[in-house]
Order: structure tokens, then sequence, then C-alpha cells
């Protein structure tokens, strides 16, 4: 464990990953100073701020997160005036001025890396003078390098700008050029088990064997969903996000799919459909994957137990644990706090199918109408195996947070 790094990381917001990226590097003490940006006075007085760093609902009381159930009380040196704290050792300074990211102090603070958690500052095409803003404000503002906390969100038509890039760790860190590169999304909670799922069998089977393959991730709760029925806002489009998540299962979008080309490329050769679905839980989520294989001849056929030892395999030697395979049988809180897990599998679950899949060669394109007359029988029968595989990953601090931890960390080393 590296510490007493000079510069100071920042985080921009406070919701549940800034929260939960705070635990993490109070934990970690890579960066022995870190600064959040809230923008906003906070309820009544400063304290109201410890109340809401020092517990949480799905994660318990910070003091026990960090040092069992043992420990003292881990934040001292509360300064209100100033907005400094120290928890575990390490220097905390929130900032309560600022929400536009070119206006927050990060160059007067020395925070050089800053994470961006609010999710609303997610087109690295836009300029930092933008209006409401620009995630590439927080440069204009002192920072060398800004990390979102999300998927980028650019206009159709638009391309990625040269600076910009998005990374999986265990994936497509290596993409990140620390000469190249000053904005960097880490993608979504989803699109990371998604990534170390199929990541696995492309390395097995190879691109060309896959026909195609679709999700559902059955996922927590998150912050954009409401308590209670509420009146749509304004040109809303999607009425179920105002809807009680305490009460429904609600059907809603994911842009899992396409992130996943972003770090996986070779999948946008392949009809991929992401769906999701919210459930009334906190945190831990599960992704089941359907993948659809061309069996081959003089090759060993898909099965349950072929897919499992491709899992099990590559956990032994993915050595950063970010895929896990597991037999047991697990339910949801099961998950929550494995540490690192990106994805765990789970065994257990694994299904497969093989079945005729008879193909009427005229119907097929791009073939010459001379090639068929040739052909004495147009319709061919190819074998297919359908499988679906269980990955469970915590939504929230065990899969995303302490990955997106890992990032940043790696991101720092890199600038020294």
């Amino acid at each position: 464990m590296n510490t007493n790094v000079s510069e100071a990381l920042g985080i921009n917001g406070l919701g549940r990953i800034g929260k939960l990226s705070l635990w993490h590097h109070a934990g970690r003490k890579y960066f022995d100073t870190i600064v959040i940006n809230v923008g906003r006075e906070v309820g009544k007085s400063f304290q109201d701020i410890i109340h809401y760093l020092e517990r949480d609902t799905t994660y318990g009381r910070l003091d026990t997160f960090l040092n069992g159930y043992q420990s003292e009380p881990v934040i001292s040196n509360v300064d209100e005036t100033n907005g400094t704290l120290n928890i575990n050792g390490v220097n905390v300074k929130i900032l309560r001025n600022n929400r536009n990211p070119k206006n927050i102090e990060w160059a007067k603070n020395n925070a050089k890396i800053v994470v961006d958690t609010t999710g609303q500052f997610l087109d690295p095409s836009l300029e930092s003078k933008a209006p409401k803003g620009s995630i590439r404000g927080h440069i204009e503002a002192g920072a060398q390098k800004v990390i979102a906390s999300a998927p980028f969100k650019l206009n159709e038509g638009v391309a990625m700008p040269e600076d910009a890039v998005t990374t999986v760790m265990g994936i497509n860190d290596g993409d990140y050029d620390p000469l190249q590169h000053d904005i960097i999304s880490n993608a979504s909670c989803t699109t990371t088990c998604l990534a170390h799922m199929i990541k696995p069998l492309l390395d097995s089977f190879g691109i060309e064997r896959i026909l195609s393959a679709s999700m559902a991730t059955v996922h927590a709760a998150t912050g954009s969903q409401q308590v209670l029925d509420r009146l749509p806002k304004t040109g809303a489009k999607d009425l179920r996000k105002n809807r009680s998540i305490l009460n429904n299962i609600i059907l809603t979008t994911t842009g899992a799919a396409k992130a996943l080309q972003l770090v996986i490329p070779e999948m946008a050769t392949i009809g991929f459909i992401a769906e999701s679905v919210r459930i009334p839980t906190a945190t831990g989520s599960l992704i089941i994957l359907v993948m659809n294989f061309q069996e081959e001849l003089n090759k060993k056929p898909i099965r349950r137990e072929l897919i499992n030892s491709i899992y099990e395999d590559a956990a032994k030697t993915n050595t950063n644990g970010y895929l896990m395979y597991t037999e047991k049988q697990n339910v949801s809180s099961d998950i929550i706090g494995t540490p690192k897990a990106a994805a765990v599998i789970e065994g257990h679950e694994t299904h497969s199918r093989t079945g005729a899949i008879n193909i009427n060669l005229e119907h097929v394109r791009g073939i010459d109408k001379q090639v068929l007359d040739m052909i004495k029988d147009q319709v061919t029968s190819i074998q297919v195996t359908q499988t679906v595989i269980y990955g469970w990953y915590d939504n929230e601090m065990a899969s995303y947070v302490n990955m997106l931890g890992d990032r940043t960390v790696s991101i720092a080393e890199a600038m020294h």
C-alpha cells in the first residue's frame, strides 16, 4: 500500500458513489488528503455532513466498516469554519460553494485527480464553459485527470474526443494512455460485471463462434427512482421512473450493451440486446447472460461443464480478484461487500441446451444466385448451443466503488 501521496484526491458529489468512494479511500490511505465538493450548504450545520458520512443504511457505520466491531470512532479534528476533518488518519476537506466544475477550487487545494460522481457531467465533447457545466471544467479548475463514475453520454453522431477513453479494470485498463487521456469513464457497474462475464468466453471460443447474445440485469434501486409515486417532470418519457421502487418491479433501460463495445470492441459485430429490471433492494444485482454459440466439428461440445470450467480457470488466474466463481447457492445479500468482485459467477445455475437450426440459404443475404443454383440442397442445418450464465455484483461498494478506487490509484501512479 502506497501512502503519503502529496497531491489530494478530489471527489465531486457526495451521493452513493461519492460517499462510498470516500469510505474506500479512507480505508486504503493511498491519498493523504481528500477534497470533496458538495457545492452547497448541507442541513443546518457542518455536523450534518458528519452525521451523513459516519453511517450508512446498507453498509453500516463507517468505523465498523474500516476497523471491525471493536473499533473506536474514526472521525476527528472537525473544523466547521474551514470545512475540514480527519477520517481514519486521512485529511478531508469539504467544499460547499460551487457546483459548476470550472469554478471548483481544485487548484487551490492541490487536487490533481478528480472523480466526478454526480452523474451530471458525462459529455466529454462539451467545452469547459458550457452553460450548465462540463466535465472539462474540472481541468480548467486545476485538475489534470478526471474520472467519471458513469458511462459517457454523447449526442448522436458526435465522435469521442481523442483525450477521452472508457475503461474497465481487468478488461481494457491498458487502453488508458497517460500522455493522451485526461478524461476517463469508469463505465458502469453493470457494464463492469458484463465485461468480466463475457471476456473469458471470448478468450476461449473467439468472436466468430458467438451467434448472438442478450442480457438482463435484475438491478437494485438507484437514487434516480422514487420512494413514492410522483407526478412526472415536464417532458418525461419514462413514466415508470416516477413509480414507487418500494412496491414495484420496474422495467427500465440500460446502456450496458453500447458501453460494452467501448471496452470490448469485438462485441460490436454481435447483435447484443441488454435490458434492465429494477427491484426493491438497496444493493446487490444480477446479470442473466444468454449466449448462442455455433458448434463446430472436431471441437469440444459447448456444455455446462465446459462453461463452468472456463470461468473457474479464469477466476483462478485472475489475480486481481475481479472475477469469482462459486458453486454455492447464493441470494443477493450474500454478494454485498464481496471484496473487489466485478462478477461472481453462480456455477450452480449455469445451463446449456444444444439444438439444430435449419437455414434456407435462399434467404441468406450476400449469397450469389449462381452459387445457390449449384447447391443441391439449399436448406442446411447447424448445431447451436444456447447457454444461460448468472453473474452477481454488488453494484455499489464491493464491485463498482472498489474497482473505481483501483482505477483512480492506477492513474495516480502513472502520474509519478
